[in-house]
């Protein structure tokens, strides 16, 4: 005769001797609930019988109205999430870096990794660059995706493109080589955004602003001096500066007094009748001697 898996025992409903035969935590919630389940006893009763919680005994009968045995059941583990291998860049950057050298060749391997850690937040080692540039995928384009410095028209746009290539990773150098323009060019527009934020993208006139030495007294002060036709623009000159106005020979020629009587010393000789050099010089050297 087989032997018996399990011993007999009397059946009884006391929780102290069914306690400690009970294994598994399905089976203990299960035998807490059964009998307010089944209406023998409240679930006050069986909190004071077994020790566990009224609320919790509430809930899980509760519960077990709602999903049966399922609810006994502990929840099904989340699946595993697969580990990344840190070592390997994903697909889109590896196409970020074979697009980045056919746009421009000359591009080094450290300046294609500033890129990316721009872009991408991932900086790869410069040997991984030159592997994934001998054995990577295809260029997804073979057109430029920003046309050269010359062939845009407006100012404007020159300098949001330098602006924009800079903000991705570019440095000078290779904004200069790829846009076809010098590098001084480009330090200027980068200086001009560093000092001006947005504004320095506007077109900046070229409008004379220096001030003019030339004003309203300096002339009125020339037009005293023009009263006599022998002093010309070098002694225009030195008359001025006694005064304070400091004018070059250079800057008296082009000016309008000139129209107003000034004239050179030998145009007033060959405008003057003959023999009134001769007065004007005893003139002139009576006065000295005054």
């Amino acid at each position: 005769m087989p032997k018996r898996r399990y011993e007999q025992r009397e059946p009884t409903h006391d929780w102290q001797q069914i306690r400690p035969f009970l294994k598994d935590s399905a089976q203990i919630t299960y035998d807490v609930i059964r009998p307010c389940i089944l209406g023998w006893e409240t679930p006050k009763e069986r909190a004071a019988e077994t020790g566990m919680p009224m609320s919790s005994i509430y809930y899980k009968a509760n519960l077990f109205d709602q999903a049966g045995m399922a609810s006994l059941l502990p929840p099904a583990p989340p699946p595993e999430i697969p580990k990344q291998d840190k070592r390997s860049l994903p697909p889109h950057i590896r196409q970020e870096i074979v697009d980045l050298h056919t746009q421009y060749p000359a591009f080094r391997p450290h300046e294609i990794a500033t890129i990316c850690f721009v872009k991408f937040n991932r900086k790869p080692a410069p040997a991984t660059i030159k592997l994934i540039l001998a054995s990577g995928p295809k260029p997804s384009t073979t057109e430029r995706r920003h046309p050269r410095y010359a062939e845009i028209e407006s100012g404007k746009e020159r300098r949001r493109l330098v602006i924009r290539l800079h903000v991705d990773g570019w440095n000078a150098k290779s904004i200069a080589g790829y846009l076809d323009v010098s590098r001084k060019t480009v330090h200027e527009i980068l200086q001009r955004f560093a000092e001006e934020q947005f504004a320095g993208l506007e077109d900046k006139s070229h409008a004379h602003k220096k001030l003019r030495k030339v004003n309203i007294q300096t002339i009125q002060e020339i037009k005293k001096l023009s009263e006599n036709p022998l002093l010309g623009a070098y002694r225009v000159s030195a008359a001025l500066e006694q005064m304070g106005i400091k004018l070059s020979r250079a800057s008296l020629r082009p000016l309008p007094f000139h129209q107003s009587g000034i004239v050179s010393s030998s145009d007033a000789a060959q405008a003057a009748p003959k023999g009134s050099h001769a007065i004007q010089s005893r003139e002139a050297s009576s006065d000295m001697e005054r």
